[in-house]
């Protein structure tokens, strides 16, 4: 067992997990937060996508040791007193979900693209998603929602 010290979504734990713990089922089965899916378990769909220090990853390719004393952000930690962020009311508002597996993921990579470029076009917000698959939609509403969210950022509205 290894001991780590680790920031989730605000709150800091500290837990001895083995060194084979993926990050996803430490999450998950440790922390009690179901937030974010497991996919594929092998980092080709996107699903388990979390911030760990500023960077989108993918969760099932993470080990839970590799974020000792570090920080993580799942989509569950995005919301404020049960305020959702722009970017997750624009995925509401433009319908960029079917079975919603894929939008926790979709979501966190689209925040990472956000806080690097704020102002993408179409293509760039495509390609920033490449690594998240969704299996029920043409990702049209996908793309409208993140440009949504940041034209809304650029009036003002936390994205």
């Amino acid at each position: 067992m290894t001991r780590i010290s680790v920031k989730v979504d605000g709150t800091t734990y500290q837990d001895e997990v083995e060194p084979r713990l993926l990050l996803i089922h430490y999450l998950r089965d440790r922390l009690g937060l179901t937030g974010t899916p497991i996919g594929c378990d092998t980092s080709n769909c996107g699903a388990c996508t979390v911030d760990l220090d500023g960077e989108s990853v993918k969760s099932c390719s993470v080990l839970a040791v590799q974020t000792d004393g570090g920080e993580v952000t799942t989509v569950q930690g995005l919301a404020h007193n049960g305020e959702l962020t722009g970017l997750q009311r624009a995925f509401h508002e433009r319908h960029a979900l079917q079975c919603g597996y894929c939008t926790p993921g979709m979501i966190m990579a689209a925040r990472d693209l956000l806080r690097e470029n704020p102002h993408p076009t179409s293509d760039e917000v495509r390609h920033a998603l490449e690594g998240n698959l969704c299996r029920c939609t043409g990702y049209q509403n996908i793309v409208r929602a993140v440009l949504s969210a940041a034209e809304a950022s650029e009036q003002g509205v936390r994205a």
